[in-house]
């Protein structure tokens, strides 16, 4: 058998090579690369959906029962029957001072009380026997006026003894420091032993089962508010904790800072505390309109534009279309021109679409073929 050469069979290869070549130039013609598949892209069919004007501020928590407890009366504190923060019913001990000077003035007073008795009753007998004595022609009548004169004397001592009695009485439950109504007790702010007077404040009490939020917005604001305005209370991620709507706007603006105080009252249920600064939205206003995805919008230029997948010529394409955007809402803009109900706007692979590009509508069973517009987007939130 012949053997072939290394160098033979090269020659060879590269003979067949260019035979193949010359023959594909001589055909004048190069095999068409195929075309890619059209692309999947997730759209959005625009409807309308409510838009809500609103305003962000920050807030601070009102009571609406909330007291600084002080003394009515002086002396060293004896007792202290609570803690901070405890939560107290109306009428309970909170704090009692030192009464023993109190007390003995009270029994100092009930005995003038008891003397002023006897003598009261002393001149009714008196007055009684002095009468009878002058029916029968044996006392005069200027005894007669004497004894009505003494007997009215111990009436009005017995009376003044009786109030003096009252007076000792109001004036110990003085030293017994109590809630003025069911509240949170606040920090304690004496000891025992310390001496306190009638403006030494003790603690402080707090009702927060209703609250009062406080705003201040913007005069221009304020004139577009109504009655029933909302207003809602946020958490740190914007999420809404709790809704009313306003009872009280001021009429009129603060001279320096030109702010409209507007207030809101609402239950407590998520345990928010008075004095808090909390987030705030006033919504000024709600309508329908046309929103897209801020992720949704294509700008080129500073122009922003959608990309609007239609069916032409039985082919699904992208058309980039200029659109004229409203306010910003939550990750969504109102569209102001440019759509219209019924579009359908690509809003995934925004970045690797063209112009008339051929595209193919995810299929339902995909993860997810259509994007669902916030509805109850705060669009002029700010």
């Amino acid at each position: 058998m012949r053997r072939v050469r290394p160098l033979e069979a090269l020659k060879k290869t590269v003979c067949g090579s260019a035979v193949l070549l010359l023959a594909a130039g001589c055909s004048g013609k190069a095999p068409a690369p195929a075309a890619p598949p059209p692309r999947e892209v997730q759209v959005l069919t625009l409807a309308p959906s409510e838009v809500r004007d609103t305003g962000e501020y920050l807030g601070s928590l009102l009571s609406r029962q909330s007291v600084t407890v002080l003394p009515q009366v002086g002396g060293y504190v004896r007792r202290i029957l609570v803690k901070p923060g405890q939560k107290v019913e109306a009428g309970a001990t909170i704090l009692e001072v030192d009464s023993r000077e109190e007390t003995a003035a009270l029994d100092s007073a009930q005995a003038q009380h008891s003397s002023a008795e006897v003598g009261r009753e002393l001149a009714r007998r008196t007055y009684a026997r002095t009468e009878a004595l002058y029916k029968e022609g044996l006392a005069s009548a200027q005894e007669m006026e004497q004894g009505r004169a003494q007997l009215d004397a111990a009436e009005a001592s017995a009376r003044s003894a009786a109030a003096q009695v009252a007076q000792r009485q109001v004036q110990l439950q003085f030293h017994a420091v109590r809630a003025p109504f069911a509240g949170t007790v606040g920090d304690v702010l004496v000891r025992l032993g310390d001496f306190v007077s009638a403006t030494t404040p003790l603690t402080s009490i707090a009702q927060a089962d209703v609250l009062e939020v406080s705003v201040s917005l913007p005069s221009e604001r304020a004139r577009a508010l109504k009655p029933d305005t909302a207003l809602e209370i946020l958490d740190g991620q914007g999420n809404v904790l709790l809704t009313s709507t306003l009872f009280f706007v001021a009429p009129q603006a603060d001279p320096r800072t030109q702010l409209v105080e507007v207030k809101a009252a609402f239950q407590n249920t998520v345990g928010l505390r008075p004095s808090e600064l909390v987030r705030a939205r006033v919504v000024y206003a709600k309508h329908d309109a046309l929103q897209i995805p801020a992720l949704a919008v294509v700008r080129l230029s500073g122009q922003p534009f959608a990309m609007v997948v239609q069916d032409k010529e039985g082919k699904t394409v992208v058309e980039r279309r200029p659109i004229t955007l409203g306010m910003l809402g939550n990750m969504a803009y109102v569209v102001e021109n440019g759509l219209k109900q019924g579009d359908r706007v690509a809003v995934s692979s925004l970045q690797a679409l063209r112009d008339g590009m051929p595209v193919k509508v995810k299929t339902a069973d995909a993860p997810a073929t259509q994007v669902t517009a916030p509805g109850a987007s705060a669009a002029g939130s700010r």
